[in-house]
């Protein structure tokens, strides 16, 4: 884990994602519109599966702020697939399965400790990027509860 984590005022990394689609998404791709990414640990797993659903019910207001919606896990397509059917989720989602992804060029891959072993594992955290590519606001070691509609806030006032 680097100790350069890149923070507000900092020019978001540009590194491409595949999309469920088997496609791929930057960052770049939203220059003009404010984005929010979203980490996420895994797919179907309570909180994040909370977490998804609170973007996606936000959605229309988070288009009317002009800013996209972008959750991120090291998920594969298909599950990200199978997670947005089962949940009709409407915030898009990505796959950063790179080694030296998104997650590690912004220091959310982190090392944790769950009974007594300690793995690799994405710390929930957020990033609001503003029109030009530049981080305005870092939420880490998120707590998911009214968290999307802090982010909603952050979004409406850049």
């Amino acid at each position: 884990m680097s100790d350069n984590r890149p923070d507000a005022g900092d020019t978001m990394p540009d590194v491409g994602m595949e999309t469920p689609d088997g496609g791929s998404v930057n960052p770049s791709d939203f220059r003009g519109q404010k984005l929010v990414i979203f980490f996420y640990p895994k797919d179907n797993t309570p909180g994040c599966t909370t977490e998804n659903k609170d973007f996606s019910t936000l959605k229309a207001e988070f288009d009317k702020a002009n800013t996209a919606l972008l959750g991120v896990s090291k998920d594969s397509a298909k599950k990200h697939q199978n997670f947005i059917a089962k949940h009709d989720l409407k915030a898009p989602l990505a796959t950063d399965a790179e080694t030296d992804g998104l997650a590690e060029a912004l220091g959310v891959w982190v090392e944790k400790k769950m009974y007594g072993k300690t793995y690799m594992g994405l710390e929930r955290s957020t990033f609001l990027v503003d029109a030009d590519g530049k981080i305005a606001q870092v939420w880490r070691k998120v707590k998911v509860k009214g968290h999307a509609e802090e982010v909603l806030a952050a979004a409406k006032e850049l």
